[in-house]
């Protein structure tokens, strides 16, 4: 299997790909995920952007991304991961499942690779989150999984600076590159998208029991900070049987202290026929998981406050309160200790964001790529 690292100077159509190996047919087999698709010369992976040529297997969207934003970190969604702060938004094309709901399907679906208009090296992204005072990097809009190349490039270069990387992902990676992977990343949000592989099949085009091996492997194998999101789905994933059966798996296999959020759907793609996910389903899906003795359980895309409130675990104080995506109150010390009874926070914290400076807020900035030499600032 080709596993061997590659040197990080191509953009464009031609970056070597890894993970991948020729079988005894003739045909190359990528290996990066779960779907192992075989391809005969000139033939495209389900992803759409990992493609054979003669005798090279390609990364065509290394370098090329279809825009760069900077967002709250709550935005990804993560709660728990220096709450307030900055984070440097991206991601390129294509996507290696097939979610009929899909939110962002005008990226991940792209069969154009000439949309991908900016390009930008490894050190150009660091360049402008620095630039723009960010604290991390977050590899989204579409499956970081699919670019891994690029992301952990990316990620490595932010590691020299002191920038934290964020991956938020649907958690589809195989075995063999999954340690590779997030050995690069700080944080992740994974999408667990529904709790049956009926669902799976039917609505994303892949299986469920990857995901769960990936997230068992990252709660209990690294140090990656780990939150979940599922999109409730009006009759598809929302019945009080499947979120039980969730949130109680959760429970055992992740532990009480992972953060979980419950977002709302509303119609896009392939499911434009059904109703936006009422704010009362979120609420029940809360409570059941809450019930079920999760600690951080929250809602996103509606207007609830209550959801998107951060309680001491021990003593249900409000430590963190946000309106959207907007924090109204900070009460955690740098280590993230709440001030009534001293229990720490599961979660990463420090002297960033909220706790320090004025939050950011609910905005996002689209920005373009810092070409300007960088001053050499490191965070610390």
């Amino acid at each position: 299997m080709n596993t061997q690292p590659e040197p990080a100077n191509v953009i464009g159509s031609r970056f070597p790909a890894r993970y991948w190996q020729r079988l005894d047919d003739g045909r190359f087999q990528c290996d990066l995920c779960p779907r192992l698709c075989k391809l005969h010369d000139g033939q495209r992976g389900a992803c759409f952007v990992r493609m054979r040529v003669g005798d090279e297997m390609l990364l065509t969207t290394y370098g090329r991304s279809s825009g760069f934003c900077i967002d709250p970190i709550e935005k990804k969604p993560l709660n728990h991961f220096y709450p307030g702060s900055k984070v440097f938004s991206f991601g390129t094309a294509g996507c290696n499942l097939a979610c009929k709901f899909c939110q962002n399907w005008d990226i991940s679906k792209s069969r154009d690779m000439d949309t991908l208009m900016d390009q930008a090296s490894p050190q150009e992204i660091v360049d402008t989150a620095l630039h723009w005072g960010c604290h991390s990097v977050a590899f989204t809009y579409n499956d970081p999984v699919i670019f891994a190349e690029y992301a952990m490039d990316v990620a490595d270069a932010c590691h020299a600076v002191g920038l934290q990387t964020v991956a938020v992902t649907a958690g589809y990676i195989s075995e063999c590159a999954r340690k590779d992977f997030f050995s690069r990343m700080d944080a992740a949000n994974v999408d667990l998208k529904g709790f049956t592989d009926d669902f799976y099949v039917k609505l994303c085009g892949a299986h469920l029991q990857p995901v769960l091996d990936t997230l068992v492997w990252l709660r209990h194998e690294t140090d990656v900070w780990v939150e979940l999101t599922t999109l409730l789905i009006p009759g598809q994933n929302d019945s009080d049987t499947e979120l039980r059966a969730l949130s109680n798996w959760v429970y055992d296999e992740l532990g009480a202290e992972v953060p979980l959020h419950f977002s709302a759907f509303h119609p896009d793609f392939k499911m434009v026929d059904l109703p936006p996910t009422p704010p009362a389903t979120l609420r029940r899906a809360r409570q059941i998981a809450l019930d079920a003795g999760l600690r951080h359980v929250y809602t996103g895309n509606v207007h609830d406050t209550e959801g998107d409130t951060t309680r001491c675990a021990a003593c249900g104080e409000p430590v963190i309160v946000r309106d959207w995506y907007e924090i109204r109150s900070y009460r955690l010390n740098a280590q993230g200790a709440c001030p009534r009874c001293g229990e720490r926070l599961a979660g990463r914290f420090g002297p960033v964001g909220a706790a320090i400076d004025e939050a950011f807020g609910a905005r996002r900035i689209p920005v373009s790529i810092h070409r300007q030499p960088s001053a050499g600032r490191q965070l610390s």
